[in-house]
């Protein structure tokens, strides 16, 4: 099979692959429409990512395509997968996927027999208490309970307590009052009362009978149960002993404490085990805030993940790269890592000598120089900075060390880079320039092209190629795309 097949079957499976990355990760439908949009406006959306899920009931209906501002509130597009019918009544909501997890937009819908919506129409959104609020909610409540504290121990409460009793008199004179005004009730309540005592006089001896034969059940039933009766006494008493044992031992332990012995009682009696206490828990608490402010660091954190390939046109030969780039916080600096399976390879010299003798005359050397190139994988490391319009980078180039410069024009969408590197190249070679040239056609997709080792001509070469990158959203969005087995 020939150099150029090899090459045409590279670049059809590299094309291939990217084609369903773009696919998957631009949300493109080839069988059927794009689906239904719908717009949503929040008072805020924090915490909300573009493409995130959009839910009905807890199942995915579609994602986030786009987030902007529309005068002092946020406005959401929703792209839907399926049709849904809207009616009117129906909201959008800002919802957790439980404490840790990412927020997503639960649509919820209005009532069934209600009108649907007419096309174009703006949803309302709900935006969750944040968790600031819920902390400055707290503590206003806080102030509060103490304010109220320090009012009662203030005020003199003996004006309150004579007011109460005042009250109390004024009730019982009300009930006083009361009675006088029902006397006829209450004589027929004790007229029921006494028709109540008359019948229970008739119906007593008949009780009493009935409660002689109940006393006489019973001592039969005690005298056939008196050896089990026995043996539940016998084990009430050990329960007995073994409580009045625990509560010695209870009270022996609270007079440890009381008498400050023990751990408990220095923890109460002693203050240096208190001011001991104290600062452990401060000191939890410092590692508290200081891992919170790791963990907050490390989530402001952008990933980039990337994948190019070129084609080398002068020495028929291509070139593949899978690079990460990590942008700080405050994106002036960066940091980027790449491993690229260059076609040229390292160069290495190897010097051999010959000694040779002939018919016993004196030794003669030859000496013989070989350079072989090693076709491999290398490895860039790369920090850099940001200047306004231009990139600074330094580090390994390729295995070799160097630097670039990168100038961006077009509101960053095309990228002039020099790199130099490689400067103790084999056989007095001159360093390695590279010029390239960057196009993003979107958001992931990009062209690339130019010029490579300028100061050689007999090994320069112009590359042609294409690369695809995936931000931080990307990446989430394919592994939640993952089918699971």
């Amino acid at each position: 099979m020939s150099q150029a097949i090899k090459v045409g079957i590279f670049v059809t499976v590299c094309l291939a692959v990217l084609a369903y990355l773009v696919i998957k990760v631009e949300d493109l439908s080839l069988l059927g429409g794009e689906g239904q949009r719908v717009v949503a406006l929040f008072d805020t959306v924090v915490g909300l990512d573009d493409k995130a899920p959009v839910r009905i009931a807890g199942v995915r209906v579609g994602r986030v395509d786009g987030i902007g501002l529309e005068g002092q509130k946020a406005r959401v597009e929703l792209l839907l997968e399926k049709p849904v019918a809207l009616t009117a009544g129906s909201r959008a909501s800002v919802s957790n996927a439980g404490i840790l997890g990412d927020k997503f937009i639960q649509l919820i819908l209005g009532p069934a027999d209600a009108p649907p919506l007419a096309e174009g129409a703006v949803l309302p959104g709900d935006a969750p208490v944040s968790f600031d609020q819920a902390l400055a909610k707290l503590n206003d409540l806080g102030d509060s309970i103490g304010g109220l504290t320090d009012s009662f121990q203030q005020q003199d409460l003996a004006p309150a307590i004579g007011r109460l009793i005042a009250n109390l008199e004024a009730t019982s004179a009300d009930l006083r009052v009361l009675i006088g005004a029902n006397s006829a009730q209450v004589t027929a309540t004790v007229g029921n009362f006494e028709r109540f005592s008359s019948t229970l006089a008739e119906q007593l001896p008949t009780l009493t009978d009935r409660l002689d034969q109940l006393v006489a059940g019973l001592g039969s039933m005690v005298d056939e149960n008196r050896s089990d009766l026995r043996d539940s006494l016998a084990n009430l008493r050990d329960i007995t002993d073994n409580v009045q044992t625990s509560v010695d031992h209870l009270n022996s332990i609270s007079g440890q404490i009381a008498s400050g012995e023990g751990t408990l009682g220095k923890l109460v009696y002693s203050d240096q085990a208190h001011d001991s206490l104290v600062s452990t828990l401060d000191s939890i608490e410092g590692g508290v805030d200081t891992l919170s402010d790791t963990l907050g660091r490390l989530n402001s954190l952008e990933f980039k993940l990337g994948l190019e390939g070129s084609y080398f046109t002068d020495i028929e030969e291509s070139r593949t790269a899978l690079n990460v780039q990590i942008d700080s916080p405050g994106k002036d600096r960066f940091y980027f890592v790449e491993l690229v399976d260059d076609p040229r390879g390292r160069v290495q010299n190897r010097t051999e000598v010959i000694t040779t003798t002939v018919d016993g005359g004196p030794p003669e050397r030859r000496t013989i120089e070989t350079s072989t190139s090693k076709d491999d994988f290398t490895i860039s490391a790369q920090f850099g900075f940001r200047l306004g319009q231009a990139d600074l980078r330094a580090g390994l180039f390729e295995s070799s060390g160097g630097g670039a410069l990168d100038y961006h024009l077009w509101d960053r969408r095309v990228k002039l880079s020099l790199e130099a590197f490689d400067f103790s190249r084999q056989e007095d070679l001159s360093p390695r320039l590279r010029l390239t040239g960057r196009y993003r056609l979107n958001d992931s997709i990009y062209v690339v092209g130019g010029y490579d080792d300028l100061l050689e001509s007999d090994r320069s070469s112009v590359f042609l190629g294409a690369g695809i990158r995936w931000s931080d959203e990307d990446l989430k969005y394919l592994l939640g795309s993952i089918p699971k087995f």
